[in-house]
């Protein structure tokens, strides 16, 4: 769906009654569905309701059951904040402070919902025609119109004083082919303008992609990696102090936060090497009975180390995020499993000893190793054995290494 018009017309009853009637279709079956409705309805009509019951069901992902009332464009889809992280940050502005706040690029409007749902007054403002009647229709849909204001404007235009706050989602995706932009200057607007116009705001957040390099961060603000799930979202650049009492940002810090649950790590201020880890601020040493395999978030933060002291364990090599441990610490931040065997890398062995355990489920894991996974898993020939194994293929002090072992959460995990 790329026309204004046909998506007003989506929203007359004609239009309201196909999506209904295209709620539950099967894709598989979207060819006889179109010829079925094109004979009482007109073709374009029919073409956009299916195109919009397709990104609906794209869409569930990231909104669930207001997936199915809400409209959505091929970008909004893809480019959207999913429901979960957009909640979180609007919890985080709501708790410092924040009642009215402009949303720069909001695009089919997911953060404007979410913050109009904490309780703050959303001007909504977005360039592509289609986007804004797309947001504006969301707002109505879930019955949140009267607290988000849809504007079609260039952000770069809008005078935001006057808010509490102002929240910039800078498209990074390129019109032409829709590739991801990398480039931060490359954004539009440009990180650059986001900053200085987050810096005129009392309090603000600028969403940026998760591997944007620290060194093109703002020092006088914090960055918060956001994982969901395990998945790693996104990233916040966090500006002011607001009045509240949520986390408040931190000029230089850098937080890893972790969806569901929402635990919160800060880090503690010390410098990011340049090599793009923190691996020199943590101790390295010989493998213990206990790996953890710190969470993406924790990771792309470059807090490897403030985990690593949390557990009081060591990296079990310097340029590898893998810490290690000699005794079983809880922690959110690292999925923990007991190592049953450390050996150097060699196919035919690890093969030989799987097949003398009965294993018949594998794991397999790699962190600064050149082996692919499945193609080791062909060579492995795993049969029909009862039991499982984790393998991290890695490097333990600069050489080629095996780890074998098991979740921490594993009854059956046999202690080294």
């Amino acid at each position: 769906m790329n026309d204004l018009d046909t998506f007003h017309r989506l929203r007359t009853p004609e239009g309201q009654a196909l999506l209904a009637e295209l709620r539950d279709h099967d894709p598989a079956d979207e060819l006889a569905a179109a010829t079925r409705l094109r004979r009482e309805h007109p073709a374009d009509l029919v073409s956009a309701a299916l195109g919009q019951a397709r990104l609906r069901q794209r869409a569930v992902a990231k909104f669930g059951a207001d997936a199915w009332r809400m409209y959505f464009t091929p970008n909004g889809v893809e480019q959207s904040t999913r429901a979960t992280v957009a909640t979180h940050r609007a919890t985080r502005l709501a708790a410092l402070g924040v009642r009215t706040l402009a949303d720069l690029c909001c695009g089919i409007g997911g953060d404007a919902l979410a913050l109009a749902r904490a309780g703050i007054r959303v001007l909504a403002v977005d360039r592509d025609p289609l986007a804004c009647a797309a947001a504006r229709a969301n707002a109505e849909a879930l019955g949140l119109a009267e607290l988000i204001e849809v504007r079609c404007a260039d952000v770069t235009e809008v005078d935001t004083a006057g808010y509490d706050a102002v929240f910039v989602d800078p498209a990074r995706r390129s019109k032409a082919r829709g590739a991801r932009i990398f480039d931060p200057e490359a954004y539009a607007p440009p990180l650059s303008w986001a900053v200085e116009a987050a810096r005129k705001a009392p309090v603000a957040a600028l969403k940026i992609a998760p591997g944007v390099p620290h060194e093109a961060l703002p020092e006088d603000a914090e960055t918060e990696w956001i994982s969901d799930g395990g998945d790693v979202k996104e990233a916040v650049v966090w500006f002011g102090t607001g009045e509240g009492g949520a986390p408040r940002p931190v000029s230089g810090g850098r937080r890893a936060t972790l969806l569901p649950a929402g635990d919160s790590l800060l880090g503690t201020g010390l410098p990011a090497p340049s090599a793009g880890d923190d691996a020199p601020h943590a101790p390295v040493g010989p493998v213990g009975d206990w790996l953890y395999e710190p969470d993406g978030a924790v990771i792309r933060a470059h807090l490897v180390a403030d985990v690593a002291r949390q557990v009081g364990g060591r990296l079990i090599d310097p340029t590898i995020a893998y810490i290690t441990a000699d005794r079983l610490t809880a922690t959110p931040y690292a999925t923990a499993y007991a190592i049953t065997d450390v050996l150097p890398f060699h196919v035919k062995r690890l093969k030989a000893l799987l097949r003398e355990r009965e294993v018949g489920i594998a794991v397999i894991k790699k962190r600064g190793s050149a082996v692919e996974p499945e193609e080791l898993r062909k060579k492995l020939k795993l049969g029909g054995g009862r039991k499982s194994c984790t393998i991290f293929l890695t490097r333990v002090d600069g050489a080629p290494s095996m780890l074998l072992g098991h979740p921490a959460a594993d009854p059956l995990t046999p202690g080294r």
